[in-house]
């Protein structure tokens, strides 16, 4: 299996209902290090996965609206706890759209899977992975 990488991060505010979060049921921070990968078994024509500048791209676009964003008040969001968890699984679907769509320069069909990783630190982190298919 064959990736292309590429990294971004998002500075966002939200919060978290239940007892299990303690001190970041209040309203807190974070800096997140969001890392999407995309999956092939063959390299196409031109000896690549996707277009390393369409998915860097493609990253930002997704990223754009969450950026020093309080994601409580985001409607796509409204009752969800937006876990890193969670978070990964959004970027992941966005991302698959423009890579079904061919947005990322090469036939969605070609393409594996989508796996996306985001750290909230050096020491902890959350992916999330599917295929396209």
């Amino acid at each position: 299996m064959y990736a292309v990488e590429v990294r971004h991060h998002i500075m966002i505010a939200h919060s978290f209902r239940g007892a299990v979060f303690g001190p970041a049921q209040a309203l807190h921070g974070a800096t997140f290090v969001v890392d999407a990968a995309i999956l092939a078994e063959a390299l196409d024509q031109n000896g690549i996965v996707v277009d390393i500048g369409r998915l860097d791209e493609a990253l930002k676009a997704v990223l754009a609206p969450l950026n020093y964003k309080n994601l409580d008040d985001l409607p796509q969001f409204a009752g969800k706890n937006t876990t890193t968890e969670f978070l990964t699984r959004h970027v992941h679907d966005t991302l698959a759209e423009t890579a079904r769509a061919g947005g990322l320069g090469r036939d969605g069909r070609e393409l594996h899977a989508i796996r996306v990783t985001i750290s909230e630190s050096h020491v902890a982190r959350a992916w999330y992975e599917a295929p396209l298919w």
